[in-house]
């Protein structure tokens, strides 16, 4: 089962001159492609600058962007990492209050939740490549 039907757009996190997350042109990326017809956001990702982003800059940009989005369309938060305790900690800071991350169908269908699911258990598969949906409480 997939996330989502259609295509997904993988953002890049937009930085000021200062280096830092520039969240202003971030939301214009978001708006811009939501108003285009996207059907998902991929943030953090591989083209999103992830390897170069402090955990709390990574973080940042996942809620901001869940945020942003306020469940119009579906967030694919990448929390991939080279180090697999790297991962697994940005999965689980990305799961708190926030931010809820559907693990399995199961699991969702348990507890009701609208969003697709990833197909996998983050914890026995957390790989540089995983991809987790998020949605706003």
């Amino acid at each position: 089962m997939s996330i989502f039907k259609g295509a997904a757009v993988a953002m890049i996190t937009p930085m000021t001159e200062t280096q830092e997350v520039n969240y202003e042109k971030l939301g214009e990326l978001i708006e811009e492609q939501i108003a285009g017809g996207t059907d998902a956001i991929v943030i953090c990702g591989t083209t999103g600058e992830a390897s170069t982003l402090s955990h709390e800059e990574h973080l940042d940009a996942i809620k901001y962007t869940v945020e942003k989005v306020n469940h119009r369309i579906p967030v694919i938060a990448g929390t991939g990492s080279n180090s697999t305790e790297t991962a697994i900690y940005l999965s689980q800071e990305a799961e708190k209050p926030d931010c809820t991350l559907y693990r399995n169908r199961r699991q969702r269908q348990s507890a009701g939740h609208p969003l697709q699911h990833s197909g996998q258990n983050r914890r026995k598969h957390c790989t540089g490549n995983d991809r987790l949906s998020v949605q706003q409480r």
